[in-house]
């Protein structure tokens, strides 16, 4: 597994946060604007086709943002097939947007999954394109590996259906996807609170991606800063190592050393 104890570094550049931050679904925008702020995110990320690509200066979006030392990650939502999502990403980077993109395909109006092979060949085209390429895909360790063998620059498994809140549904074969990977894995949709993010970082992977659990939160500044401080301490947790698992109980302190310890008979 990738070693990213100093921080989150991906395709060599590193930041000091692991908190990637959507702009989606936010209340207001200056809500959106203090979320970030709170949240300390680095990586910000936003739908491409809600972007006025032809005067990216006055987009809705984007003049929230500008002023801050941020990396933009746009994405593909909206795409079916690899052929849009790599039109997409042309359409970004000429638009000014950079060569980072976050490919999302998906592949069923009801679950939002994304589909795994146009995923594959999206990833492959674009990164021999040039772009730094992180996919949005399943929980499934094989197509994670692929992925990372077509180029990606990080992978994102979800840990359950974008937007359902229902946290990590396979913490197993997010483990095994972390244990297996040479490229940061973060873990991005279905996270519903502070606790799934611990968990996640907890396993081994490099960052959170969340979005909805802010936005809709009673108060998304408040849940910003929660999340912020979730994902730091899932992260020193795991590099600090948790004690092992056992069937039964196992005292904190010395049996012989107790004060009402059997004396002889």
């Amino acid at each position: 597994m990738m070693n990213q104890q100093n921080g989150l570094t991906i395709a060599g550049v590193t930041f000091g946060s692991r908190f990637l931050f959507g702009t989606g679904r936010f209340p207001s925008p200056a809500e959106l604007r203090e979320s970030l702020a709170e949240s300390g995110a680095e990586i910000v990320t936003f739908a491409v086709r809600r972007v006025n690509l032809e005067h990216t200066e006055d987009d809705s979006v984007l003049q929230h943002l500008e002023g801050k030392k941020l990396t933009y990650l746009p994405n593909t939502s909206g795409a079916r097939v690899a052929e849009e999502a790599v039109r997409i990403a042309r359409l970004a980077r000429e638009a000014g947007l950079g060569n980072w993109i976050k490919v999302e395909i998906s592949g069923s109006p009801v679950t939002l999954l994304p589909d795994p092979i146009e995923t594959l060949k999206a990833t492959e085209q674009l990164a021999k394109e040039g772009f730094v390429v992180l996919p949005y895909t399943s929980d499934d360790p094989i197509l994670c590996k692929r992925l990372e063998e077509a180029g990606a620059a990080a992978v994102m498994p979800g840990g359950s259906p974008i937007g359902t809140g229902l946290g990590l549904l396979n913490p197993y074969h997010l483990s095994l996807i972390i244990e297996e990977a040479n490229v940061p894995i973060i873990v991005d949709a279905g996270i519903g609170s502070p606790k799934d993010a611990a968990e996640a970082m907890e396993l081994g992977a490099a960052g959170i991606l969340a979005n909805t659990p802010v936005a809709k939160a009673g108060n998304p500044v408040r849940m910003a800063k929660a999340f912020a401080l979730a994902i730091e301490a899932g992260r020193i947790a795991y590099e600090a190592g948790r004690i092992p698992r056992k069937r039964y109980a196992s005292a904190s302190s010395d049996e012989a050393g107790s004060l009402f310890a059997a004396g002889p008979t």
